[in-house]
């Protein structure tokens, strides 16, 4: 079946792929070009340099693949570690899921910490692994930094307080795909070995680059890591990096060119205002989902993430039909429940290069379809108080000051 595009544009907040600035997409708008002329090294030297800063490292040496998170993924478990390893893993969400699911398939021995879908990670428990392990078999721990199918953020500095205090040399392997670029993350502050995340997320690109960062302790690990890599070897990324070149195989020119532009409005903005702009979002979003009398799927207010709200809806309701109806009828994108979950929450995404106007369009557009759906809710009430709170907070745009 074919859909005609309804009038006007797609309201997009899903918890990405999100909304991509008409400045990327011009950016992208090119030919082909020869990546092995002068051209796309010098450009391909300057996106390595500043793709450093998103992650806030000086000493990580970043990779930049043309694949998705989940290909970020095997690049640092494969790169780090052998078959056999054993390793501590936070199954906390879908997307946690999914990674054990892949550190199980590669071979991996995964000790799986779980916690109620809702809930952060269990470090208690892995203080106690860490504690019994004095033989050190532990030999990486992986962590989600936010789970977007539960609105989840974890506290990534406990992590390396707990590795710290045990004096536990495990590697710490971090999935930043829907934080990094939107939530604070200091790589270097935290100890963390390999970050990765994707460009489809708070980078506001197409989906196609997984971007990789790897520590001076990770690129050590890697020598000695017996794990079957090819494609995601970080060996054929650095002797080119060496060469000056720096693709081993064909690059999509196209999103580099886009990231560039991405990072360049990133910079223009400031990244502390970019992370401090996904806090109001957030913020005026839990606001709303209150003022609806809705709760958020994230239990603690220490774990709410600034990137996507899950919102639970009573039992009466079907989420996936408010999902359905925000498409149909209004041309509103939201994200479904997913897993144990599924049918339980939708999921505002609010990431990206996305501003509170349009953040207050979509929760305008949520109360019509809670109305739509059989839930009482009082048409305004969630706009009038995220538009409170974000009149006394929203600062002048930097550029314009």
């Amino acid at each position: 079946m074919d859909y005609v595009y309804g009038p006007g544009r797609n309201h997009l907040f899903v918890p990405g792929p999100v909304n991509i600035p008409e400045q990327v997409l011009r950016a992208m708008n090119r030919n082909n070009e020869d990546y092995r002329s002068p051209a796309v090294p010098a450009l391909t030297k300057t996106l390595l340099e500043d793709v450093k800063k998103i992650f806030k490292t000086t000493s990580g040496t970043p990779f930049l693949f043309p694949t998705t998170g989940t290909g970020a993924w095997e690049s640092a478990l494969t790169n780090t570690l052998s078959p056999g390893d054993r390793i501590v893993s936070f199954l906390i969400g879908q997307f946690s899921l999914l990674w054990i699911d892949q550190q199980q398939r590669l071979n991996f021995k995964v000790d799986v910490i779980e916690s109620e879908w809702g809930e952060g990670a269990k470090l208690d428990v892995l203080a106690a692994k860490l504690a019994a392990d004095t033989d050190h078999t532990i030999k990486a721990v992986c962590i989600v930094h936010n789970e977007t199918a539960t609105g989840v953020t974890n506290d990534l500095s406990l992590v390396r307080r707990i590795l710290d205090e045990y004096r536990h040399p495990a590697l710490f392997l971090v999935d930043g795909v829907s934080s990094i670029c939107a939530l604070d993350f200091r790589m270097d502050d935290w100890g963390v070995d390999v970050a990765l995340t994707g460009s489809q997320k708070a980078l506001s690109l197409p989906t196609g680059i997984g971007i990789v960062c790897a520590s001076p302790r990770a690129l050590e690990a890697s020598k000695t890591a017996k794990s079957l890599r090819v494609f995601f070897d970080w060996k054929d990324y650095l002797k080119f990096y060496n060469l000056g070149t720096y693709w081993p195989y064909t690059p999509s020119i196209q999103l580099l060119y886009g990231l560039r532009a991405a990072l360049d409005l990133i910079f223009e903005e400031g990244l502390e205002n970019v992370i401090a702009r996904h806090k109001r979002l957030g913020q005026a979003t839990r606001l709303a989902v209150e003022a609806w009398g809705l709760k958020n799927c994230t239990q603690k207010e220490e774990w709410f993430s600034d990137t996507v709200t899950a919102v639970l809806v009573p039992p009466y309701i079907d989420s996936s039909e408010i999902v359905r109806r925000a498409w149909k009828r209004y041309n509103l994108s939201l994200g479904l429940g997913l897993n144990k979950v599924a049918g339980k929450v939708f999921r505002i995404g609010h990431l990206g290069n996305l501003n509170e106007l349009q953040l207050l369009g979509c929760l305008a557009g949520v109360e019509m379809i809670l109305k739509d759906v059989g839930y009482p809710v009082k048409l305004g009430s969630g706009v009038a108080a995220a538009s409170s709170y974000l009149q006394n907070n929203i600062p002048l745009i930097p550029s314009r000051i």
